[in-house]
């Protein structure tokens, strides 16, 4: 008798245990911003959905510290990316939000717009608690149901039949079954493990006929050395051997070879200097100041870097990035990361993690470091009010590219500067082509004296926004049938830079549920969606595939002026230019501008050995608008000597060339016109020089 009541006492349980699990129509692997945005739209759309999360917070990097957002051109984020970040505008209205700092006296600056836009009633600059809590509040209000802490079992945890998914098994050997999956992580995890092809590292740029790809040393101007600093230990002495964090051997081929390495990881650090919310920096585990002797010996030589990426946020915090040669970015430390096991990628974040916190402690305590630096440094800290389960640690690592899809369309540099056209658009991209250094390595000069220099680093805008094809979210129809792919999509390694923005992660993690929705109803594969369906839902709920063109550039040939013309591709130049169409009217192919002056001083030199001596008047070509520097310095080289103008480039001529003067030149030197921004009030653009002989 006590058998059969145990028996019947435990028989709930049973059959509880043995009740078929729900056969989802979409499950949605990740924690990303993009996982929940599809989610989201998946239930929008009537459909059962399910978000596995390896991660225990929501949101990925739009939580975990990137909260000066890489918002690029902001008139192309639509449907629910544009409701995330009114969402963030509506929270920092409740006077109650601004605990640290009064509203008013916040700066409101973002990137290349306002932090708080009133017209549009957004917000792109946000604190990280902000930005979890309406990821939150989107579970809430959706009935989302998550299942946190839930990885997917990469070695035998897919299952497939006839081409498509059907479930997927975790290592805690819970199962979810799908009709249809979406794999939104950093790393595309389940895409490879559902025999997904993709790719790793940089292709050459031969393989897409591209220009930015592949090894880069001669692009990679931003965040370099000042000066020439010895790599050894004992100056001078290579038998000394390397100071660490410099990667030993070549660089690996010439500039647009393709290789396997990565950009740099870090932590995006939520700082401040709030006493009340300020936690001192924490010397980490293993601390050792060995590891940060060639920042010491930079700091020595004169650099003054490490304060430059303080991007402030909401309540007097800071979203604090990479920025100098030797800063948060962990050069070279990752390249195993996308296909390493769970446990390799934990020792890699770990390795970060200690070498990011002795970095701020290095630069705070260390007496190596100049007292004005140093005494600088200290009045940071962590702020106490964020990422308070972690030690006030960022809980996600920037995984700034992983494993990257290779489908039938792979997007590439000539896709994004609308070379080659995008027939099926499911959302825009639009900030700069943007890869952080690779590798660390050591060169020599001229003499044959060896010195440091970061190789990888590219920042170049495409020209305006573009469209993202369809066909960069799915798979070749052969792999798998119903599973799309909105964070690790199908595109190189420099779209990549530009494509991987958190704002375009949440346009793509929208477009995908709503193929996946179409797929289930029309019972179809993704890749046979009809695009005529797609776009037609996307654009009702407010996405945009497309911006109508801005007034097409006039383009004008130099050879068409009278006289000698150099073209700004022609110029000599430091520092970087960003490359640029946007404006209508200039010479060649383009243009070029400072970014404002936000990546430090350039200059460009515009150089010809005129065909006879005597006078030339000397023209400077414009590509005017209101933003421009109405002081650049300019400096014009001729037989007298040398004359230093200021320059007005907001000014319009009827033909955009603006007269610098009539000069006298003679055989030698080569006539000259240098351009540099300092002091500059405005972006500072070059486009082209011209000599005209005066009768």
């Amino acid at each position: 008798m006590l058998r059969l009541f145990a028996l019947l006492l435990a028989l709930p349980g049973l059959l509880r245990a043995e009740a078929p699990q729900p056969t989802y129509d979409i499950v949605v692997y990740g924690g990303t911003s993009a996982a929940i945005i599809a989610a989201v739209q998946a239930k929008k759309m009537g459909k059962t959905v399910i978000v596995v999360s390896p991660d225990q917070h929501l949101g990925g990097l739009s939580s975990g510290g990137l909260g000066f957002t890489d918002s690029g051109d902001k008139s192309v984020i639509g449907g629910l990316s544009r409701d995330f970040y009114h969402r963030v505008w509506q929270a920092y209205q409740k006077p109650e939000a601004w605990k640290h700092e009064a509203k008013e006296k916040f700066g409101n600056k973002g990137q290349g717009t306002v932090a708080m836009d009133a017209s549009e009633r957004t917000m792109w600059i946000f604190e990280p608690s902000v930005a979890e809590k309406v990821f939150e509040d989107y579970v809430k209000e959706n009935q989302l149901i998550v299942e946190r802490n839930e990885w997917l079992d990469r070695a035998h945890g897919v299952e497939k039949q006839d081409g498509r998914i059907v479930a997927i098994t975790t290592l805690s050997k819970r199962r979810f079954a799908g009709r249809m999956f979406i794999d939104a992580t950093y790393e595309g995890d389940l895409m490879a493990a559902a025999g997904v092809s993709y790719t790793v590292g940089r292709e050459a740029n031969a393989a897409f006929d591209e220009t930015l790809n592949g090894i880069q040393l001669a692009h990679a101007k931003s965040h370099q050395f000042t000066g020439k600093v010895d790599p050894y230990v004992i100056e001078g002495d290579p038998k000394s051997g390397l100071l660490p964090r410099i990667q030993e051997g070549p660089v690996g081929g010439t500039d647009g070879d393709g290789d396997k390495k990565i950009q740099a990881y870090n932590f995006r650090m939520c700082l401040t200097k709030v006493a009340a919310n300020r936690v001192e920096f924490p010397k980490p585990p293993g601390y050792d100041p060995k590891q940060y002797a060639l920042l010491a010996r930079a700091l020595a030589q004169g650099s003054t870097h490490v304060f430059g990426k303080f991007d402030l946020i909401p309540n007097a915090k800071t979203d604090t990035n990479n920025h100098g040669p030797f800063s948060t970015d962990n050069i070279g430390m990752n390249w195993d990361y996308p296909d390493a096991s769970y446990e390799r990628r934990r020792e890699i974040i770990a390795e970060h993690r200690q070498y990011q916190q002795g970095y701020l402690y290095f630069l705070a305590n260390d007496p190596s470091v100049p007292a004005k630096i140093r005494e600088g440094f200290a009045q940071w800290g962590l702020a106490k009010d964020e990422f308070t389960d972690n030690g006030h640690w960022p809980h996600q690592i920037y995984v700034r590219e992983a494993r990257r899809m290779t489908a039938d369309v792979v997007v590439n540099e000539n896709h994004l500067k609308r070379k080659i056209p995008t027939p099926r658009s499911v959302g825009m991209g639009s900030y700069n082509m943007d890869s952080h250094n690779v590798q660390r390595i050591v060169v020599k000069d001229a003499d044959g004296r060896a010195y440091v220099r970061n190789e990888g680093d590219v920042q170049v805008n495409p020209g305006r926004p573009y469209p993202i094809e369809y066909g960069s979210l799915i798979p070749k129809k052969a792999q798998c049938t119903n599973l799309l792919v909105p964070v690790c999509v199908s595109c190189t390694h420099i779209a990549y830079g530009s494509i991987r923005m958190e704002p375009v992660f949440m346009i793509l993690g929208q477009s995908a549920a709503t193929a996946a929705s179409l797929a289930i109803d029309q019972k179809v594969a993704v890749q046979d969606v009809p695009y005529a369906d797609l776009s037609a839902k996307l654009l009702a709920d407010g996405q945009i595939l497309d911006r109508a063109a801005a007034p097409k550039a006039a383009r004008r040939e130099g050879k068409q002026l009278p006289g000698i013309t150099v073209d700004d591709a022609e110029a000599k130049v430091t520092g970087t230019w960003t490359e640029s169409v946007a404006s209508p009217s200039f010479i060649g192919a383009g243009y070029r501008h400072d970014g404002k002056g936000e990546h430090g001083p350039v200059t460009a030199r515009f150089e010809t050995k005129l065909p006879q001596p005597g006078k030339y008047e000397v023209f400077l070509a414009l590509v005017p608008n209101a933003n421009r520097a109405s002081n650049a310095a300019v400096t014009i080289a001729h037989a007298g000597g040398t004359t230093a103008k200021k320059v007005n480039l907001k000014d319009k001529t009827t033909t955009n060339l603006l007269s610098l003067g009539i000069y006298s030149f003679a055989d030698t030197p080569p006539a000259s016109v240098t351009i540099d921004n300092q002091g500059a009030d405005g972006y500072v653009v070059i486009d082209a020089v011209n000599w005209v002989l005066k009768p």
